[in-house]
């Protein structure tokens, strides 16, 4: 179980002087008193935990998501832990956020959906395709048996470290390797999920679903996407439409180049 209290941030920079006066530096907020020129400085609480409430309220719950499992842990694990510094007053806004490099964390409402659409239980083994920064990987884990995070990007995979090491995520094992080549030393999975968009659907992979095992991905055509879900039967994967996304392809997801003379 992943528990987080309400964070707090406390901005303070060196004041300098000004003829014996202090002023107020960049980041700092000050206090004046109708008495004089004493000044008090405050501490900046950042309420993430009520972040966390509007990001379920207002981009969650009213895309029909409602199960508990999956608003609990929204709710629950620090979203802000695992966006880059420079980015962590917008981890709740409702769009994909840059993680850089072509590669993005995605939006509570597309992640949500494709959590719901794949109805993970607690027996269930899951690969987290392309995990970033970890985020997925963290929410998952508080719905199945275990979570396998698969992460190519050097630098993404030391992020996704340290930030799942501090939300206690305990039950996810992250795998530094190739997406498309999958993790097969633990497969096979129960359930699939690729956090970015695709073109193709590589046969290594198929190869490491269950048989009836789920499968989401965002495919992309263009800048228009679907996000789709799909059930291993025998060699292949039978997929439906769910909805509407976006996001940019995955490395290594692309369709071959068609060359004509």
């Amino acid at each position: 179980m992943l528990l987080f209290g309400v964070l707090a941030q406390h901005i303070r920079t060196q004041a300098p002087k000004a003829n014996g006066l202090h002023v107020a530096g960049q980041g700092d907020l000050w206090q004046v008193s109708s008495t004089g020129m004493q000044i008090e400085e405050f501490c900046v609480m950042v309420d993430f935990a009520s972040r966390r409430q509007m990001m379920v309220d207002t981009q969650v719950r009213p895309s029909d998501v409602t199960k508990f499992t999956i608003i609990d842990a929204m709710l629950r694990v620090p979203r802000e832990v695992f966006v880059p510094d420079n980015k962590v007053e917008a981890a709740y806004v409702g769009e994909n956020l840059s993680l850089g490099g072509g590669r993005v964390l995605l939006d509570p409402r597309t992640l949500a959906k494709m959590l719901d659409a794949l109805a993970i239980t607690r027996s269930d083994l899951v690969l987290d395709i392309g995990c970033g920064t970890g985020y997925s990987a963290a929410l998952m884990q508080s719905m199945a048996q275990a979570v396998v995070g698969l992460e190519e990007d050097e630098s993404l995979a030391s992020a996704a470290e340290a930030a799942l090491a501090q939300a206690g995520a305990e039950t996810v094992v992250l795998v530094k390797g190739s997406l498309t080549a999958g993790a097969p030393d633990h497969a096979p999975y129960d359930v699939m999920i690729l956090q970015g968009g695709i073109e193709t659907f590589p046969d290594a992979l198929v190869g490491q679903l269950a048989e009836g095992g789920r499968v989401c991905a965002l495919f992309m055509q263009g800048a228009l996407g679907v996000v789709r879900l799909g059930v291993r039967k025998g060699d292949m994967i039978g997929w439906r439409d769910i909805f509407n996304a976006a996001a940019p392809v995955l490395p290594g997801f692309e369709k071959a180049q068609a060359f004509s003379l």
